[in-house]
């Protein structure tokens, strides 16, 4: 199950997303595993490069190397945005490798990473409601999104977990060749 959540206090935006294993995690699909891990893995891996002077298009690079490595497609679509008292602004913050994005990061700035991946093809389509948008190919996806603030020497996670928040990472599983793949590097 996937959520998002959008806050609008004191005249500023916050953005967050995740998704969560629903039933038994114990019992649930490897693949579902895989995806909805390595989801939250891009996530953390271009949160990670998150400081003054990296170019906002360098996120895209380090999303899609780290879902190509499980298997998976990034939608190209939707993407990460600037949030402050205006909602879903410049910097536009693609996921995916080899984009066009302009800009690098400065202290102060503000914006979302928010990668969706995908078990099967990154193209999407939207619904006759204009809102709803799914994969092409009727495979599942994730999504985790982060606002996130440069500071002078690094990143501050505005939407951070707490340390009792609901969710939170689930061992992967073995991979289909046999090789085992830990769900925390």
């Amino acid at each position: 199950m996937n959520i998002d959540v959008s806050l609008y206090h004191e005249g500023f935006h916050g953005d967050l997303n995740e998704t969560y294993y629903v039933g038994d995690k114990s019992k649930a699909d490897p693949d579902n595993v895989r995806l909805v891990e390595t989801t939250r893995q891009c996530l953390d891996k271009a949160i990670e490069h998150v400081k003054p002077g990296v170019k906002i298009g360098d996120f895209g690079d380090i999303i899609e190397k780290h879902a190509k490595s499980q298997k998976l497609s990034v939608v190209k679509t939707y993407c990460g945005h600037g949030i402050n008292q205006l909602f879903h602004c410049a910097p536009n913050v693609p996921h995916y490798a080899k984009n066009k994005a302009v800009g690098k990061c400065k202290p102060g700035m503000t914006f979302t990473i928010e990668p969706m991946i995908c078990l099967g093809t990154y193209k999407d389509k939207t619904w006759p409601d204009d809102w709803t948008a799914v994969t092409a190919d009727g495979t599942r996806s994730a999504q985790f999104e982060h606002t996130l603030l440069v500071t002078e020497d690094g990143v501050e996670v505005l939407t951070a977990r707490s340390p009792n928040s609901p969710g939170g990472p689930v061992d992967m599983p073995a991979a289909a060749n046999g090789d085992a793949t830990n769900g925390t590097a």
